[in-house]
């Protein structure tokens, strides 16, 4: 059995298994699996993978289950100790794998580690989507080393310290598979977004690390499946943070979420409105209704996620990221140590 597997979820993506499964073959070791996981795709995909890269592993799923199901569905097939889940519109480069393989097996405490991830199309700054490594504040927004809110930092070796986090970015997820397998995946309800903060917070729970490990670097394009721009992405980035919280938070935590989301969220609602963008306004109160609509299932969760609880997250900062950004505070800078 070959410990590590290197899996890129597909769906529709030909375009970018064409421009970045290059990147992927010539720096991942050879002891390493490379599958791709097609999520159902309807274009070429399958024959261009079959045609250009007959050697790569494929699991064909029948329909297009998401980001959470999809990994799911796929990784019960992937016998391996260590898990890394690559987006389809990341290029990596040399020596990436083996600080991340490092990491987890030097310390068994540590349950998943992302690497450094910089822009593809600015490539002196970091990404969005993770960073140098990802927290949440108080109110359970996202943000990163390298990343407050909107705001990108042109990476100058500043975050290039091993640490830990609260999330590793799932546009390059490294995680053990037992562990992985033992709090049940992704929550496949989560459909896309989120799903891997929401699984850190659990691995958190256990007593598990979450690690960055930025000597690994890969550039991520970002928007490869949904823009960002798209209220698709807004309703579920909404839906599955309140999910996630009111699943994972404590309940101090959750009680202060449940008074100050709904006015933060809704007065974001409002500015989309004055901005003319009705259709991001329309998705933030969309999806605090079907929040809402959720309740009895998130419930149930809560109480197994709760009721297993080890230990709670050191890393969630104590305060509001939202009102420092208002201040003027952009940067990350000595925020989390």
């Amino acid at each position: 059995m070959k410990r590590t597997a290197v899996v890129i979820l597909n769906w529709n993506g030909r375009q970018h298994l064409e421009q970045f499964l290059p990147s992927v073959v010539t720096n991942t070791p050879p002891q390493v699996r490379i599958i791709v996981a097609d999520n159902g795709s309807t274009d070429n995909s399958v024959a261009f993978l079959k045609q250009h890269y007959p050697t790569i592993e494929i699991i064909r799923l029948e329909y297009n289950y998401g980001f959470a199901e999809g990994y799911n569905r796929a990784l019960e097939q992937v016998d391996t100790e260590f898990f890394i889940l690559l987006n389809s519109d990341v290029e990596v480069t040399a020596g990436w794998v083996e600080p991340l393989i490092a990491t987890l097996t030097n310390n068994r405490s540590v349950a998943a580690v992302a690497p450094k991830l910089r822009s593809y199309g600015n490539r002196d700054y970091f990404e969005y989507a993770g960073a140098a490594g990802g927290y949440i504040d108080i109110l359970g927004y996202p943000f990163c080393r390298g990343r407050i809110l909107s705001t990108l930092e042109q990476d100058k070796g500043q975050y290039d310290t091993v640490q830990e986090v609260f999330w590793a970015s799932g546009a390059a997820f490294c995680c053990r598979a037992d562990v992985f397998r033992m709090l049940g995946g992704f929550d496949a309800d989560f459909f896309a977004h989120m799903e891997e903060i929401d699984l850190c917070w659990r691995m958190q729970l256990q007593g598990y690390k979450i690690m960055i490990e930025p000597h690994s670097v890969v550039y991520h394009l970002g928007g490869g499946t949904i823009p960002n721009d798209s209220p698709r992405k807004l309703y579920l980035n909404y839906r599955n943070n309140l999910s996630m919280l009111f699943k994972c938070a404590p309940t101090w935590q959750r009680i202060l979420v449940a008074v100050a989301r709904p006015v933060a969220d809704m007065l974001s609602a409002v500015i989309y409105l004055l901005r003319g963008d009705k259709a991001l306004a329309k998705a933030t109160i969309e999806a605090y209704r079907d929040f809402f609509a959720l309740h009895g299932e998130l419930n149930k969760k809560r109480k197994a996620v709760r009721s297993a609880c080890k230990a709670e997250s050191e890393r969630i900062y104590r305060g509001s990221i939202v009102l420092r950004y208002a201040l003027g505070k952009k940067f990350f800078g000595n925020l989390m140590k």
